[in-house]
């Protein structure tokens, strides 16, 4: 018989980079361009952090590729988490960063710029993610539960720390389990 886990994975990160369609993708399956804030703004949000954050045992921070100032925001939401949880044995939690809105083509921010980022600032890593086209989603997921099983003590490998994450195409099978998990 397999073990059940149970782990909270914070998805975080400015207004309108698709954090409600990442989960709504990956849960369901599902997409639809026309979702309001869901938390009611980012001041309210700001001050409810400590408890939101509250026993995650793993982070996705998300900015869109087209827009700078989400980017740039990253880091004070990564700073936020890093200030406020860590894991039982006070290591950081373990954060992927995605860069959404891949499938669009003015991409405001380079690849490299995302890269150093990611290192500078110990990332597990980053991923080009569009939850539109449904791309890298359920892998980019797939990578995020491979860091959270990865040690008895839940925490984050160094390996390749904060690099582009290279995914691997999954089969089938993964796929159909992936689309039943949330």
């Amino acid at each position: 018989m397999a073990n059940d886990y149970l782990f909270k994975v914070l998805v975080i990160g400015d207004c309108t980079v698709g954090k409600t369609s990442l989960v709504q993708r990956y849960a369901n399956d599902s997409f639809s361009k026309n979702y309001k804030s869901t938390v009611g703004g980012q001041e309210r949000f700001t001050s409810m952090t400590r408890l939101y954050y509250r026993d995650a045992g793993a982070c996705i921070v998300m900015f869109d590729v087209t827009n700078t100032t989400t980017f740039r925001n990253c880091l004070k939401w990564k700073h936020d988490l890093d200030s406020k949880v860590a894991l039982v044995d006070g290591s950081p939690v373990p954060c992927i960063l995605l860069a959404n809105k891949c499938d669009l083509s003015e991409w405001a921010i380079s690849r490299s710029e995302i890269d150093l980022f990611s290192k500078e600032n110990h990332f597990v890593g980053w991923v080009e993610t569009s939850v539109k086209e449904n791309k890298n989603v359920a892998q980019a997921m797939r990578v995020l539960v491979e860091q959270l099983m990865s040690k008895p003590s839940l925490g984050p490998t160094n390996q390749n720390q904060g690099d582009y994450i290279q995914l691997k195409e999954m089969s089938k099978s993964e796929r159909h389990w992936n689309s039943a998990c949330c």
